[in-house]
């Protein structure tokens, strides 16, 4: 299921009227997923979850009796592909041992989880728009509970 949703205010870069720099785009891109996910009545658990030995995840939420990992990409630009496309092999396996060592601290091997990619677009001048992906890519098997 794909849902999408657009704030009240238009983007104009930081405080001071300056372009942002990558780190302050992902971390205004990252406030906003949250607070979109709260409003759909997702509870947020955890952010910035960096795992011991490697992994993270930018947002622990839970759906329902669904524990969901959400990486959130930020975009200021739409010529450049969807966010989503910047979450290659790599990316999904820092998510996925993230997501592994997080389960294996909650001891309850049955949970159901899923990945999903939150997009969020602040484009100069516009409201922004967040976009999310549900069941964007499965746990790999090289990154399998209990492995």
């Amino acid at each position: 299921m794909k849902w999408s949703f657009k704030l009240h205010r238009p983007f104009h870069g930081n405080l001071f009227g300056q372009p942002m720099t990558s780190r302050e785009i992902g971390l205004v891109g990252e406030i906003l997923a949250a607070r979109w996910l709260r409003k759909k009545k997702r509870k947020v658990l955890y952010q910035n979850y960096s795992a011991p030995g490697g992994g993270e995840v930018d947002i622990v939420a839970r759906h329902g009796e669904v524990l969901t990992f959400v990486e959130v990409k930020t975009r200021t630009r739409d010529d450049h592909g969807r966010p989503a496309d910047a979450v290659n092999a790599t990316k999904r396996r820092l998510i996925q041992r993230g997501a592994h060592h997080w389960l294996r601290i909650l001891h309850r091997p049955c949970v159901t989880y899923r990945f999903d990619i939150l997009e969020v677009y602040l484009l100069p001048g516009e409201k922004p728009r967040l976009h999310l992906i549900e069941n964007a890519f499965p746990l790999s098997d090289s990154v399998m509970i209990g492995r």
